[in-house]
């Protein structure tokens, strides 16, 4: 078994988690301390406030996924593990780097919009739905990168 591949391997799991979990805390983080303004003056918009503050925390939770199919593909989770080559192992690397990236940058961005978006619930309350599509339409894009992943890495043979 080439210690190698199975550290390329690991390396891509590590990516996907860190990088996407990383961009949800920075976007959570911003939306947060916009959210915490609002209901500092107003305490009845919590929930939706709430709500948009969630919104860049699904990065992460793909990154989680990607990250578990990996270990699961590499036999890591199953006690046995494959023998990967270095190529093989390069290959899951490359597969986890999309959800890794786009969940960083979209999670960031996507807590970016969700901050906007609590500006329009602290002005205009009725108007949450249309304030919820924004962030909304940047979540599309780590949905792309987490189909991406998830279609490389389950198609890799090991």
């Amino acid at each position: 078994m080439s210690q190698l591949g199975l550290f390329f391997g690991l390396l891509g799991a590590a990516v996907a988690v860190l990088f996407a979990g990383a961009g949800s805390a920075l976007g959570v983080g911003i939306a947060g301390r916009a959210a915490a303004g609002v209901v500092t003056e107003d305490p009845n918009k919590f929930a939706q406030v709430l709500i948009l503050q969630l919104l860049p925390g699904t990065q992460g939770i793909y990154g989680l996924l990607v990250g578990f199919i990996t270990l699961s593909k590499i036999g890591l989770l199953g006690g046995n593990l494959a023998s990967i080559d270095l190529n093989t192992g390069l290959m899951i690397l490359a597969a986890c780097l999309p959800i890794g990236i786009v969940g960083l940058i979209s999670g960031k961005s996507q807590g970016e919009c969700s901050a906007a978006s609590i500006g329009i619930v602290a002005k205009k309350p009725d108007q949450f739905g249309k304030a919820m599509l924004f962030p909304a339409m940047v979540e599309t894009y780590a949905i792309l990168a987490l189909l991406i992943s998830i279609l490389a890495v389950s198609n890799i043979p090991v």
